[in-house]
């Protein structure tokens, strides 16, 4: 299959359509772009982070659920003790000291990620360029380049 074979089937990745190039704000160089990006890149990191820590609080709420059915089932089968030590000592624990997940959430949303969204577009509106993915944008439009 030769280039334009598959631009017909597939598309060309340098056509891309349906955007307005974004204009860099005068008086932003290279040097605070960059700078600007790892920042953005950061807070991508961060916004990861917060995601799998919500993945965490509900993958333990679904542990403890799914606990809780083994809990009636061992006492179903007649495990009566066993079943109470498992409810007794496992059954709604705290996965922190005095902490359930919601409140991992709620205190990394509180403490962190929300001081951590906060300052990082308060950097970047002070810079004069409060777009949250300049560097990536203008990546983009190079990469979209027509040959």
């Amino acid at each position: 299959m030769d280039v334009d074979e598959a631009v017909q089937r597939y598309g060309s990745a340098k056509r891309a359509g349906g955007h307005e190039p974004r204009t860099r704000p005068d008086g932003l160089d290279d040097a605070a772009v960059t700078a600007l990006g790892k920042l953005s890149e950061a807070l991508e990191v961060v916004e990861h982070a917060r995601g799998m820590l919500y993945g965490f609080h509900r993958l333990t709420g679904r542990a403890d659920a799914t606990l809780q059915r083994a809990v009636a089932l061992l006492r179903e089968a007649g495990l009566d003790s066993q079943a109470d030590v498992v409810e007794e000592c496992v059954v709604g624990r705290n996965v922190l000291p005095g902490m359930w997940t919601f409140q991992v959430v709620e205190a990394y949303d509180d403490c962190y990620w929300s001081v951590f969204r906060e300052v990082v577009d308060r950097v970047r509106e002070e810079a004069g360029d409060p777009e949250r993915h300049r560097y990536e944008a203008e990546m983009k439009e190079r990469e979209q380049q027509p040959r």
